[in-house]
């Protein structure tokens, strides 16, 4: 399965502590798995690290097949958001890789991202290299890159192979479309993040949709949000889309949209 989910509103508000009802937490991330989820992203500021350990005790000993990605770079200074900064000392970053894969419960995390290319105590090319050496003793299995420029992108390939890239792209804002072409033609995988919000990051979440995609939609009878999914999978075999949800009903839906094909024409449509 290409989809994947999305773990960070699995935490309290504001992203911040642990999510209300862990029991319904716990649930619904081995739901995802028994529905054929291969792929979990996280991140070490997402509670921050409750997150993290919500997914090893729902999950661990993770089955065979499931990567588990998690990110590191952010800090947060408290429950307002505005206090999260980016940090890329090379020691931090250690720190953040052996910590995660504490809470994880694993010995090499499967894939793990820098997730911000705007830390300012570090260059770029030491934070990546920091994650390269990581890489090479064994507790990291692929980098990944969030929240990077196409330049960063060239930068950081140059010293290492970036096994995958996130981004905030999906059909109704395609800012980092540039991105996105760079990292499935170098062969990255690309993640994209709030694939089925219709609105810019920060925003509510609208899935309303266009005029377009509400007829699309139920030619196909199917949803706006499965429209949304299933013209991600049609840009590239190699995006993966991260939908985030707290609704069992919701994540059924979104997995469902892996069978929904749109035509030629309804592809032109919405492009």
């Amino acid at each position: 399965m290409r989809i994947g989910y999305g773990a960070m509103r699995l935490t309290g508000p504001d992203l911040w502590g642990d999510y209300p009802d862990r029991a319904a937490a716990v649930t619904l991330l081995r739901q995802a798995v028994e529905a054929g989820v291969t792929l979990i992203d996280t991140a070490d500021v997402y509670g921050p690290h409750t997150n993290e350990m919500l997914i090893r005790d729902a999950l661990h000993p993770y089955p065979e097949g499931l990567t588990i990605a998690t990110k590191g770079g952010f800090v947060r200074g408290g429950r307002d958001l505005s206090t999260i900064a980016a940090i890329g000392n090379p020691n931090y970053l250690r720190q953040c890789v052996r910590l995660s894969a504490r809470r994880l419960g694993v010995e090499r995390i499967d894939l793990y991202y820098l997730h911000s290319g705007y830390a300012r105590d570090a260059s770029f090319a030491d934070q990546v290299g920091t994650l390269a050496e990581l890489r090479e003793e064994g507790l990291i299995g692929g980098i990944g890159l969030s929240n990077v420029t196409v330049d960063q992108l060239a930068e950081a390939r140059a010293i290492v192979d970036i096994a995958a890239v996130t981004a905030h792209f999906n059909i109704a804002d395609r800012t980092e479309e540039p991105l996105f072409r760079a990292a499935v033609d170098g062969k990255s995988m690309f993640a994209p993040w709030q694939p089925v919000s219709l609105a810019p990051p920060g925003v509510h979440t609208d899935t309303t949709g266009s005029d377009e995609m509400r007829r699309i939609a139920e030619r196909h009878g199917a949803t706006v949000p499965q429209v949304a999914l299933a013209w991600l999978l049609a840009q590239s075999p190699a995006v993966r889309p991260l939908p985030a949800t707290t609704s069992r009903t919701h994540l059924r839906e979104n997995l469902a949209a892996e069978e929904l094909v749109l035509t030629a024409d309804d592809l032109a449509a919405l492009s």
